[in-house]
């Protein structure tokens, strides 16, 4: 197909999205990362035993990263973010920073570019400040209005980072005619995404810690968890899709919305069959429901989610098993 770049190719979706382009040893690859949340781990050794894909460490918000890479690729993924509760509570200055600038930056050699798409990684985020004002149609299309109703609140630095970033994106293609497309990924879930989502935390206090009973906060909340190697068929089609061009478009599986009870209770079956839990407090996520409205992928892309939940989990509480003592486990 042709050249590739893929910033934050070392993370969780930038990963998968990488081992699947580089099947085809048509595609030549380069990942850019800076480690602070990919690891070099197993897996990701194993990937860049492949002819066709390098690896670069690099700082996304130095512009002189950008003027080392060549202007010649077909398809660039903007994946590369600060991301995770974490790191939005104990450090928004940095949220903020690396988002904005890596965007900026990223934007200012692509417009210099002669060729050349730019898929921009958003998310449900940006959705969610939104809900405080309105009332959401759900499932939630694109076409609504995007607020940040607290800027006080540590959280929204992610959400509004990534606003921004869709702002920047497509102030900046178009003032240029550049093309671009801004996906909001929804809830994606697989091997390797680190620890500090919902899943891999209940992995973690149901078999590491051995909890009992289980804790689960926001049990009355409800995600529409999407599989990562669908969230992949979404973003290649969404590149190489003419007509997805200067859109914004969810990403995600509204198929199977479930709360988070309901899903620790899955996990529980699967891992320690008749094991308790005990409910808590929401958690510091005041976003009852996420659940995308995925019309638009479904006519401009043809996109289809394939991986049931039941599957889904199984692959991956099956990868959290067999990586307890790896640092592949660590990926923050």
């Amino acid at each position: 197909m042709g050249k590739i770049l893929i910033s934050g190719g070392a993370g969780f979706i930038g990963f998968h999205l990488a081992d699947r382009l580089s099947k085809s040893l048509s595609n030549e690859i380069l990942l850019l990362d800076n480690f602070s949340r990919g690891r070099l781990d197993n897996d990701l050794r194993l990937l860049l035993q492949r002819s066709n894909i390098k690896l670069r460490s690099a700082d996304l918000t130095n512009p002189a990263t950008y003027q080392s890479l060549d202007k010649d690729f077909d398809e660039i993924y903007h994946l590369g973010a600060v991301i995770g509760v974490k790191n939005v509570l104990g450090n928004p200055t940095e949220v903020v920073r690396v988002n904005a600038l890596a965007t900026l930056h990223m934007l200012d050699w692509f417009c210099k570019c002669e060729n050349g798409k730019l898929l921009f990684s958003s998310t449900s985020e940006t959705y969610a400040w939104t809900q405080h004002i309105l009332e959401l149609p759900f499932p939630t299309p694109e076409k609504i209005p995007l607020a940040l109703t607290d800027l006080e609140n540590p959280r929204s630095s992610y959400a509004g980072s990534k606003i921004f970033g869709e702002l920047a994106v497509i102030q900046y293609c178009r003032f240029f005619n550049r093309p671009f497309v801004i996906l909001r990924y929804h809830n994606v879930y697989g091997p390797r995404m680190g620890r500090e989502h919902v899943i891999p935390e209940l992995f973690q206090r149901a078999v590491v810690e051995g909890q009992d009973p289980l804790v689960v906060y926001s049990a009355d909340h409800s995600r529409a968890f999407c599989y990562v190697s669908d969230a992949v068929d979404g973003t290649i089609s969404a590149m190489r899709t003419r007509q997805a061009d200067d859109k914004t478009i969810n990403i995600g599986n509204n198929s199977e919305e479930v709360s988070i009870l309901e899903l620790a209770k899955r996990i529980l079956k699967a891992l320690r069959p008749g094991a308790r839990i005990q409910v808590k407090p929401a958690c510091n996520d005041p976003i009852k429901r996420r659940c995308p409205d995925t019309l638009t992928a479904k006519n401009l892309l043809n996109y289809h989610p394939k991986v049931c939940l039941e599957d889904g989990l199984k692959l991956t509480l099956a990868w959290y098993g067999a990586n307890l003592d790896k640092n592949s486990f660590d990926l923050r």
